[in-house]
């Protein structure tokens, strides 16, 4: 299979070639056409040249391409769920699961468009301005570069193009270079439901090339996922830009001190742990449990874990799966190898092979190693006692990353207290920290991230909110 860049519905391709493989067995699965200098510029030049053009376009025309997008992923839901499978390696079931969010990111995208009014303002306040009326609308900046990550390839790249389409924002997608093959296929679903061709391009692309179309002031803002690092980059190099940024995350759970676990939470803790491999930056982290019930719940975790196998992604029944490549399984493996040599104790799992990890729970990690204070994104699950509630919140809150939190209780003084001390995107109660919903607006405070994500959310961060003043 050949897969090369889609510039403004025309496919391009260079001699720059590089193997797509699986993460599943090495097998190549593609051969991907990289974008030079100039495809990459003609992408950006196209979308700007279009964006006065198109955000003209009816509101009814953006309802209809949304509309017929969700309605195509809903027919193709098992093309779309096998390609994400055989280039990201994720289960088929958490793979079809992606797919149905998508199309409800879409369709919220084509709701949204009959509210993408303004508001009627008062502008005669005082004397010198009667007589005047005044109202602003949303409008589109301008286009839109969008830089998706690998682990969510269809999900996260409707919630960039959706958004920005109701607004009839051109897009340039640069996909993860690790899964190319379902962000061309959402583009031609796109491009037969009525999208025109200056739309959107995909461009597929080395990272170096990539960089330099963020500081390109052809593009008016920028949507990005990805790490903390690059993120910040990023918006350094795009202050004149609305720049929305969801970046890392390092979930903790709390156990509140009258929560009595179940199975129904351990199982939601141990797939927020392990689903994916951990492929998640909401993925369950750490887990802070009242010391008197430590020693319970933890053994009843690792015999959860004990069961996990690296199988399969095409498997009906696998949730755990590879690590997307080599490079991250050694990098997950010197971590808890670091926090070992500080202290920890690895309870369960952890062995390592090319790119597999069993599942890993480990007791005694501590603040200042990377395995504690930084994003895994990997298998593993730290577990920490607490005597007092108010420590394992201010242990929380002493990290650098502010995504999400969940805490189960049934105790509102509790939930109230863990919502003022953590400065978190959002904290979720009596569900996994992995819990997302498509319409809640989603992202983080530090180093977690900038502006939020969630159809309509998305849409404020992005639009241009332009005044019309009538004496």
């Amino acid at each position: 299979m050949h897969a090369a860049s889609i510039i403004a519905g025309r496919e391009r391709s260079t001699d720059e070639r590089t193997a797509l493989r699986s993460p599943w067995d090495h097998a190549q699965i593609a051969e991907v056409s990289l974008a030079g200098d100039d495809a990459v510029s003609d992408a950006a030049a196209i979308a700007s040249d279009a964006s006065r053009e198109l955000r003209a376009t009816p509101t009814y025309a953006r309802r209809e391409w949304l509309s017929k997008i969700a309605d195509g992923l809903r027919h193709e839901r098992e093309a779309f769920a096998s390609t994400i499978v055989r280039e990201a390696a994720k289960p088929l079931k958490l793979a079809r699961a992606e797919v149905s969010r998508a199309e409800t990111t879409f369709r919220l995208a084509s709701e949204e468009c009959a509210r993408l009014g303004g508001e009627a303002l008062a502008l005669d306040s005082a004397e010198p301005f009667a007589g005047l009326v005044g109202a602003w609308t949303r409008t589109s900046p301008g286009a839109l570069l969008a830089i998706s990550p690998f682990n969510f390839p269809l999900n996260l790249v409707a919630h960039k193009l959706a958004p920005a389409f109701a607004l009839g924002m051109p897009v340039v997608l640069k996909p993860a270079p690790q899964t190319p093959l379902t962000a061309l296929l959402l583009a031609r679903l796109a491009l037969a439901s009525g999208v025109p061709e200056r739309m959107l391009s995909v461009v597929l692309t080395s990272n170096e090339r990539a960089a330099k179309l963020v500081a390109d002031p052809r593009f008016a803002a920028i949507s990005f996922t990805g790490s903390a690092a690059v993120g910040w980059g990023i918006k350094e190099r795009a202050p004149r830009k609305r720049v929305v940024l969801e970046l890392g995350g390092n979930a903790a759970c709390i156990l509140g001190p009258d929560f009595e676990p179940d199975e129904q939470t351990l199982s939601k803790i141990d797939a927020a742990a392990f689903g994916y491999a951990g492929q998640v930056c909401i993925k369950t982290q750490r887990l802070f449990v009242p010391r008197a019930r430590l020693e319970r719940v933890t053994d009843a975790l690792v015999r959860r874990a004990r069961v996990h196998r690296v199988t399969d992604a095409a498997d009906e029944q696998t949730i755990f799966g590879p690590l997307i490549d080599q490079r991250a399984c050694e990098r997950v493996r010197a971590w808890i190898d670091e926090a070992v040599a500080r202290g920890a104790k690895v309870l369960t799992g952890g062995e390592a092979s090319s790119n597999r990890m069993t599942a890993a729970i480990i007791a005694d990690a501590h603040e200042g190693t990377r395995l504690v204070d930084e994003e895994l994104f990997g298998p593993a699950l730290t577990v920490h006692a607490y005597d007092a509630l108010a420590d394992a919140l201010e242990s929380i809150e002493r990290g650098r990353y502010g995504l999400q939190c969940s805490l189960f209780t049934h105790d509102t003084r509790v939930i109230r207290q863990a919502y003022t001390t953590l400065t978190v995107g959002a904290l979720v109660v009596n569900e996994a920290s992995n819990f997302r919903v498509d319409s809640m607006p989603y992202g983080g405070t530090k180093d977690s991230g900038f502006g939020r994500e969630g159809v309509r959310f998305a849409i404020d961060e992005l639009a241009e909110k332009k005044l019309l003043v009538v004496r």
